[in-house]
């Protein structure tokens, strides 16, 4: 049945019945302002000053930027035209709500148009905002300048007088900064509580230490270890520095999800993984999210596959001018810093790409005399196509060189220190696939068309190779069976050690084999920083924890069939470790720590420190030790002269240094002697002022002065009695015998 409303009230009744309430004055009092739009508005400032004939096109321009951001078109878009027929400099732009708006002020802020305008952005209503309730005063009021404070220096250590290095030891939940002292326990310089969550790194010049936290990363460094920088990215995971300490990536398992309020990350953040920062300003300079490798993403029973994550995914050029990313099996991104724009404005197309290296240093190759940066780079076998290594300059994308291979089944890349040369350790596979065997192929890069030499004499797969520092000698250990990951008993493994055959100036040598040493289980190698000093170790193994140190330029005689090697190597020391898992030389080469981490090893933690010859110094249990990293030191600024001056007036100079270390002990025991006489003269005084408060108090209550009391009491002892003992010699009988 419908509703009926023959019973309801007229509207002319309704009103008659109601007196008329006047609620201006509650409406004047609660009313909710707006902005009247304005919100949706931003000003561009900084805008180059143009003829009214090439508005139309500037307009155009700025357009396709402010796209990215928001809805917004030309007729939108309102730039003033002063009295002199050309624009003002800046322009007023409506989007389509506030939220894009708003989100224009925080990603184009600061935009570079070109090399003379940077382009400032700010909401419309910030003017109202800003300058209401008397933020901006009518008269002119000269701003306060003030005093200059002198920012501490973050290379402080390098001015040590000892020439002492720092490292870093992280245990429990403190961390702790130490200075490394030759024959005596290390001095802490700071030690604080939680000061990561998870772990910490150094930069690689040694200018800050990175720790890490839930919410992002923080950057301390200078004399009162202050925090210098902060990044804000929630969940952080890993860290990686450019070479020169300008730029850093962070990257999160996690998707970041960026709250309204942050005032540091923008939308365009939103569900990414990476983020590369500026350090000098603290600033995002681009994100990226997570790329999902080629492959299945289950199993055949239907779970999870678990891929080993590519760190770092965003590899730096020697001078930090780009950086690049792999798309795995298609291309190579390479991007311009500090803009972060792609080269080019597109990607590198790699068919079936598997692995790139940029050259660590900046190589000048004889016929070319414009800049370049190398990059190393290497793809499978596709069907009929061999596999193929390329070097590849930037920023001209020219390829330098390629080499083919075939039967590949895995390839490395390995450079060396100064990029002189590049070696690819190439393991290749019988036709039947059942048999390994490892070639390497060296590129002389600086050599003329980039000659590439081959090493095929190694007969066992190659598990592990390094070249050496600055120098042009490797090692590389071979095993003969397959390292099984896990396995009860480890293979048995070889190690070889390759030099240069001496060869005439301008004349290209090949490598040779030095000597070869088997039935070992090593699998780590570690060069010293300096050259010439090698350690081969056993690492993460349960069975073995040797470590031995070689010499490749010993001072003895040389063999007969090694005269025309550029090498002399001999063994220095064994030593073992039980547990270890990481070996890691200072900075100068002339120590090295052995660690045992709680992460990798579960008993036996801590750490030891040897000298280059192999020698113990320390041996140092440390309950539930994580972390031990030296500080690096940035480059020398000794000239090679300078440096070839000091090598060779060493013996001169090590005579001080002996001097020095001398002095240094003495005056270590004279101050050991000085503590205790002090102590011992502190102790004194207090025992003179507490008799003499014992005698004052002993006169007070009227009793004999405790000296004197002291000597009645000694001389009623004596006097008690005294037993006096006599020895008494009687002859009983006298006889004589003549014989």
């Amino acid at each position: 049945m419908a509703p009926s409303y023959d019973n309801l009230a007229s509207e002319d009744g309704f009103d008659s019945e109601i007196e008329e309430i006047d609620f201006s004055d509650l409406h004047e009092q609660y009313e909710v302002r707006m902005e009247e739009g304005l919100d949706t508005f931003v000003v561009l400032d900084g805008l180059p000053k143009v003829p009214e004939e090439s508005k139309p096109k500037l307009i155009k321009f700025i357009l396709r930027k402010l796209k990215e951001v928001g809805k917004t078109d030309e007729n939108s878009i309102f730039m003033p035209i002063g009295d002199n027929g050309s624009t003002e400099g800046y322009a007023f732009v409506e989007f389509s709500n506030a939220e894009e708006a708003t989100n224009a002020t925080k990603t184009l802020h600061g935009w570079a148009l070109d090399k003379r305008h940077t382009i400032a952005v700010n909401k419309l209503t910030d003017i109202d905002r800003y300058g209401r309730e008397g933020r901006i005063n009518d008269e002119y009021e000269e701003p306060e300048i003030e005093p200059f404070k002198e920012k501490e220096h973050l290379r402080w250590w390098i001015g040590d007088e000892d020439g002492r290095d720092q490292f870093i030891m992280y245990h429990s939940d403190n961390v702790g900064v130490y200075w490394n002292e030759k024959d005596e326990q290390p001095e802490n310089i700071v030690d604080r509580m939680h000061w990561t969550e998870s772990f910490v790194q150094w930069s690689p010049l040694g200018t800050y230490l990175a720790s890490l936290h839930v919410k992002g990363v923080l950057l301390w460094g200078g004399p009162s270890w202050a925090r210098q920088k902060r990044f804000m990215h929630p969940g952080v995971n890993l860290i990686d520095f450019s070479p020169n300490e300008n730029f850093i990536t962070t990257w999160s398992h996690r998707p970041i999800d960026v709250e309204e309020d942050n005032q540091i990350l923008t939308p365009d953040e939103q569900g990414k993984n990476y983020i590369i920062w500026d350090i000098a300003t603290g600033k995002p300079i681009r994100s990226f999210a997570n790329i999902e490798p080629p492959g299945p993403a289950m199993d055949i029973e239907g779970n999870p596959i678990k891929r080993k994550l590519q760190w770092p995914a965003f590899k730096w050029s020697a001078d930090d001018k780009y950086v690049a990313r792999m798309t795995p099996g298609q291309s190579i991104s390479v991007y311009e810093l500090p803009r972060m724009n792609l080269l080019d404005k597109q990607a590198i197309k790699v068919e079936g790409i598997v692995d790139f290296e940029w050259a660590p240093a900046t190589v000048q190759r004889p016929e070319i005399k414009s800049y370049e940066q190398l990059l190393c780079f290497w793809t499978p076998e596709l069907g009929s196509n061999p596999a193929k290594v390329g070097l590849m300059s930037v920023p001209s994308k020219e390829i330098v060189r390629t080499r083919n291979l075939f039967n590949v089944s895995d390839a490395k890349l390995h450079w060396q220190s100064q990029a002189k040369y590049v070696c690819v350790k190439v393991d290749r596979h019988s036709k039947s696939k059942k048999s390994l065997n490892t070639n390497l192929e060296i590129f002389h890069v600086t050599g003329k068309g980039v000659p590439v030499e081959v090493v095929d004499t190694i007969k066992d797969p190659v598990i592990n190779f390094a070249w050496e520092p600055n120098g042009n000698r490797f090692v590389l250990i071979t095993a003969g069976e397959v390292v099984m990951s896990g396995a009860v008993v480890p293979p048995k493994t070889a190690i070889h050690f390759f030099c240069p055959e001496k060869a005439k100036p301008g004349q290209a040598s090949n490598f040779k084999l030095i000597r070869s040493f088997d039935k070992r289980n090593s699998n780590a190698i570690y060069w010293s920083p300096k050259g010439r000093v090698v350690i081969v170790a056993t690492v993460q193994s349960q069975q073995s924890c040797e470590l031995e140190f070689f010499d490749l330029d010993y001072e003895g005689e040389k063999d007969e069939k090694d005269k025309d090697l550029t090498a002399n190597l001999q063994s220095m020391a064994l030593a073992d470790h039980y547990g270890v898992t990481d070996v890691d030389w200072d900075p100068t080469g002339r120590y090295v720590a052995t660690s045992a981490s709680m992460w990798k090893n579960a008993m036996e933690n801590g750490y030891h420190m040897y000298d280059f010859k192999g020698q113990l110094l320390r041996d140092e249990h440390v309950d539930r030790f994580k972390q031990f990293s030296w500080r690096p030191r940035p480059p020398t600024l000794l000239s090679k002269e300078e440096m070839k001056n000091v090598r060779k007036n060493m013996r001169e100079w090590s005579k001080t240094f002996d001097e020095e270390d001398t002095m240094r002990k003495n005056t270590a025991n004279r101050a050991v002697i000085e503590h205790r006489r002090r102590l011992l003269e502190e102790w004194r005084a207090w025992r003179a002022e507490v008799e003499s408060d014992l005698a004052e108090q002993r006169r007070e209550y009227g009793l004999a002065d405790l000296a004197e009391e002291e000597a009645q009491e000694q001389r009623e002892t004596d006097t008690e009695g005294q037993v006096i003992e006599e020895v008494v010699e009687e002859i009983i009988k006298e006889t004589e015998e003549v014989v």
